[in-house]
């Protein structure tokens, strides 16, 4: 009689128990995903607002992980655990882990400062943290970057912040720093003129501010001009490579030589 009450109340216990873990899972994975739902929701209004796009999806992943941790309790109740007791274990476990998650609470900490200062935004391309590449989202520990040749590289938010940032499309417009050595031997009011030419043939150059040229050093083999005009920050690359191009096949029509390192051996006859 005994066996049969201990076995009818061990029936019971489980029967209890795989109750409560069937209704935690069931908490735990429509809990997971609402917190995604009401996440996505969140980030969409705020672009619908018109609000940052980097800012719309650090708030919409903050909101996912803190919801996420209120349905992991909220299982973990199910089950007959007090979360009360199980939220002090965490208080009293969080010197240790917060120790040895010093990396990750310095990329939340990051994390926090580009939202809050903005030293970029999604769509900017930018270098930092030792890469550069356009910034395609801001997490919570990380930044997410495609490179120029299509490669996506996930920084964290710390190497950024602890660095130099270069932001190349935060300003609407960028100078071309270019330098052209011509021949000792050439003719430089003429070389002016040409190059004066082709900036001014280029449309896409601005004429304010005003194109820099002038001779910058008398090097060993060339006479170096600095040539540096202004362009819209899109515009940047596609002028820089065709200017290249075009000032070599000018001075080559115009006889304009472009020195290459060289260098004479003059060999003596010495008679015994």
């Amino acid at each position: 009689m005994d066996t049969n009450n201990l076995l009818v109340k061990g029936q019971d216990i489980i029967a209890n128990f795989g109750m409560k873990l069937a209704v935690a899972i069931i908490i735990l994975l429509l809990g997971r995903w609402i917190a995604k739902g009401l996440a996505r929701l969140t980030r969409r209004a705020m672009e619908k607002a018109k609000v940052d796009a980097m800012l719309a999806r650090f708030i919409g992943s903050l909101i996912y992980v803190s919801l996420l941790t209120f349905v992991i309790l909220a299982a973990i109740n199910q089950l007959g655990v007090q979360t009360t007791s199980f939220i002090a274990v965490i208080g009293a476990a969080g010197l240790a882990v917060g120790l040895a998650l010093q990396g990750s609470l310095a990329n939340l900490a990051a994390g926090v400062l580009i939202i809050l200062f903005r030293p970029y935004k999604v769509g900017d391309f930018i270098e930092g943290g030792g890469v550069a590449g356009t910034a395609e989202e801001v997490q919570i520990f990380t930044t997410v970057l495609k490179t120029p040749d299509n490669k996506t590289v996930i920084v964290p938010n710390s190497h950024i912040m602890s660095g130099t940032i270069t932001n190349y499309s935060a300003r609407t417009e960028r100078r071309i720093d270019l330098v052209v050595g011509v021949s000792y031997d050439a003719d430089l009011d003429k070389t002016r003129r040409v190059l004066t030419t082709l900036l001014d043939e280029d449309e896409r150059i601005l004429k304010e501010p005003a194109p820099t040229i002038g001779v910058i050093e008398l090097a060993d083999s060339s006479v170096n001009f600095v040539v540096r005009p202004w362009v819209k920050t899109t515009d940047y690359w596609p002028v820089y490579f065709d200017l290249n191009e075009r000032i070599k096949k000018r001075f080559d029509a115009e006889g304009i030589s472009i020195p290459f390192p060289q260098r004479d051996v003059h060999l003596y006859e010495h008679k015994s």
